[in-house]
């Protein structure tokens, strides 16, 4: 029997070999962990999505709350004392399945409205129902807890959504089991984003853009006249435009067109919120500037 093997075995057995040397009681360090695996991906023993989930694991039992919630600022929420008819506009604008509900100002949190239980309510035409009658209680956790440790409670208590606060108690922001996933498997496209399409309609003058659509099918689209210039996407031009990555929350003017962030991480914009100026609202603002 020949005893040579292919390079291909030899490298295979040695990756395996040093697989099971680290996990027979050698150093457990992640930085070694992180080394055996991206060797890995050089040898094509797991793919480049594979290892950008594994470092994302990694990455998680790392961060806190802090480092990925909504910002207090940039929540959207109802107030306690409005009225079913008046909550439906933010609903159908901000396309989210659940909001805070507050009291006196942001800082007070004190439920949380479901968008599904608005239905029953809209079906019978009762309308002037106060949300604080439908909202239910809200889960708080501490701005320090750490995201692996998070996780593991959202898929305990089968919730979506808590709300972050500080030292003081007051809300600092809202922190959802998508945020946590997102930073192991990358951006989630959900039942309101489209696959095929770069533009989601939300109202007439309201739109989602994905910021991967080229500048020339955004122009078509919305009859403008971006100049790409050395950019592609419209999410290449918008970064150009704030000078940095922008946060979700963060506003532009452009052509007569408010680009919002709704979705971004540290490299890049995901989606954006797409409002139509009325033309003398952008030239009021202009002329105020």
């Amino acid at each position: 029997m020949n005893d040579e093997q292919p390079d291909e075995y030899h490298d295979s057995k040695n990756w395996v070999e040093r697989l099971s040397h680290f996990f027979s009681g050698e150093p457990k360090s992640r930085a070694e962990l992180l080394e055996i695996f991206r060797d890995a991906q050089k040898r094509h023993i797991i793919d480049p999505d594979a290892m950008s989930m594994i470092e994302g694991v990694l990455k998680v039992s790392e961060l806190r709350v802090r480092d990925i919630m909504v910002p207090r600022a940039q929540m959207d929420v109802v107030n306690q004392n409005s009225l079913i008819e008046e909550v439906f506009p933010v609903v159908i604008d901000t396309a989210h399945s659940r909001f805070p509900v507050i009291g006196e100002d942001r800082s007070e949190v004190v439920g949380i409205l479901l968008a599904k239980d608005l239905l029953p309510y809209a079906l019978r035409q009762q309308l002037d129902v106060p949300v604080k009658k439908i909202m239910r209680s809200a889960h708080y956790v501490p701005e320090s807890k750490r995201l692996n440790v998070m996780l593991r409670e959202f898929r305990m208590r089968r919730q979506h959504m808590a709300i972050v606060i500080d030292e003081y108690g007051a809300a600092a922001g809202l922190v959802t089991i998508e945020d946590i996933l997102e930073q192991i498997v990358g951006e989630i496209a959900d039942e309101h984003d489209l696959e095929e399409e770069y533009v989601f309609r939300r109202s007439s003058r309201c739109y989602t853009v994905k910021s991967i659509m080229p500048i020339e099918e955004f122009n078509e689209y919305f009859g403008t006249q971006l100049e790409a210039g050395e950019f592609d996407t419209i999410g290449g031009l918008i970064v150009h435009q704030f000078g940095h990555v922008p946060k979700r929350g963060e506003k532009v003017e452009i052509d007569h067109l408010l680009f919002e962030v709704l979705r971004a991480d540290n490299r890049r914009i995901h989606m954006l919120k797409v409002k139509v100026l009325e033309p003398e609202t952008s030239d009021s603002a202009s002329r105020a500037n």
